[in-house]
């Protein structure tokens, strides 16, 4: 394995630094024309190469953060000579790993994709994604990370169709996502083992960066770079243990709410929650935001790569997790439920080209593949649940963006006086298995 090359990180402020850190920056609609991105390529293709980066289990409150959690991608994003857009309402459509990724490769709900839950990933059809319309449109593809769940389905080694490159995770458990696993590159099994060398985070970055170093020149790259932190059991980098153990992590007061009377059947039926056990769920939280660190210094490490290849001004990156993830909110501690710790994920993207402005537009999985394929130009054969959100090429004085929904009730608009609430008509609500729709029965989600 190659050293890591990245440049110097900036010191991490602790605790008592920049508190006052405000967390509304400039946001822009999740949509922006092509036209929009400076024609660096030349007149006969002017389409920006695009970066998905999609963490596992990652809270909404991560970033932005007063205590710069993540200090690299924080700092981008609070420039405002850089181009970094950050929603504040933010969703996933089914709160759960497996779905939410297949929702975001296609657009369409779980209910279309027939991925409901974590074990529903051999029935998900590869043969039209992101991946295969931008490769048919002559893009290079690669994926560094998490795939789906249980890859690959108990079958041989297999790249899915439209990646070029390939290092796909192997499905293991719970206490491999860190250290001694294993990875399809290309069609070869990869074992790696349990030296600070092997750590997951520091590999795939080293792999994410060898694929934006390597890619042709003379077409546009697409990076899907999906590394398993911060899932729990939360193990953070060698270099990061410890980074957060002072941290005052604060209580919201649904943190084991001692009244639950007004909550469905299945938080009532769940078991109050004492003083050690909201302090282990705080403890749960400081470790969560220590494997991020080492996250944040891939994006570095692939940020700086773009940069060598003077591809900063051309190149799109969307930043955003597959859940959030509960730490005693509501008496809950994982993820797959229908409340904020569950559904809101952080959403950031840079654009080139775009201002900065605040918008509070609601924005969720769903709608990452129509904007995608909208700033590629790529032909999509397939409906999408979502639109390319909202059109947000001139503000709307005092009002955000306009509006819209699609016709099976996608809200891509503004939240109500601004307040944090879930999309409304969310397909969670009628996709089954580890959905919403299973707490209005009062039966307890399912959640892996």
């Amino acid at each position: 394995m190659s050293a890591r090359e990245v440049a110097p990180s900036p010191a991490r402020a602790g605790p008592g630094v920049r508190r006052g850190l405000a967390v509304g920056l400039a946001v822009l609609a999740l949509a922006w024309s092509v036209a929009a991105l400076p024609e660096v390529r030349g007149k006969e293709d002017p389409r920006p190469n695009v970066i998905v980066i999609v963490t596992d289990d990652q809270s909404d409150d991560s970033i932005p953060n007063p205590y710069e959690v993540m200090p690299f991608l924080q700092r981008r994003a609070l420039d405002p000579r850089d181009h970094w857009i950050v929603f504040e309402n933010g969703y996933v459509n089914t709160p759960l790993c497996c779905p939410s990724r297949a929702t975001m490769l296609t657009g369409r709900f779980s209910h279309h994709t027939a991925v409901r839950d974590n074990e529903d990933a051999h029935l998900f059809d590869d043969s039209s994604t992101l991946a295969t319309w931008l490769h048919d449109a002559g893009y290079h593809t690669g994926l560094v990370g998490k795939y789906l769940n249980l890859y690959p389905f108990d079958r041989p080694a297999f790249v899915p169709a439209g990646w070029d490159r390939w290092w796909g995770r192997e499905h293991g458990p719970v206490t491999s996502l860190y250290y001694d696993y294993s990875m399809f590159e290309q069609d070869q099994v990869v074992r790696y083992g349990h030296t600070d060398a092997d750590y997951a985070t520091d590999v795939l970055a080293d792999q994410a960066t060898e694929f934006v170093r390597e890619a042709p020149a003379d077409r546009p790259y697409f990076l899907w770079f999906a590394p398993t932190a911060p899932h729990p059991p939360w193990v953070a980098a060698p270099r990061d243990e410890g980074a957060f153990s002072e941290l005052a992590v604060p209580t919201p007061p649904s943190v084991g709410e001692t009244d639950v009377s007004d909550k469905p059947a299945w938080v009532r039926g769940l078991a109050p929650m004492g003083d050690a056990q909201r302090s282990a769920q705080r403890e749960h939280r400081r470790a969560s935001y220590a494997a991020l660190l080492a996250v944040d210094d891939a994006i570095h490490q692939i940020m700086n790569a773009v940069r060598v290849r003077d591809d900063l001004a051309r190149t799109v990156v969307v930043f955003t997790s597959d859940n959030g993830l509960a730490f005693g909110e509501h008496r809950w501690t994982k993820k797959s439920c229908p409340y904020q710790a569950c559904l809101g994920v952080p959403f950031m993207i840079r654009i080139p080209g775009v201002p900065h402005r605040t918008e509070r537009a609601i924005v969720s999985a769903a709608d990452i593949a129509p904007t995608i394929a909208e700033l590629s130009g790529a032909s999509t054969p397939m409906a999408f649940d979502a639109s390319a959100s909202c059109r947000c090429s001139r503000p709307v004085a005092g009002r955000g963006c306009r509006a819209r929904c699609s016709p099976n009730g996608s809200v891509t608009g503004r939240s109500p006086r601004g307040g944090r609430s879930a999309p409304g008509g969310s397909p969670t609500s009628s996709s089954g298995r580890g959905s919403v729709s299973s707490t209005r029965s009062g039966t307890i989600p399912s959640s892996s």
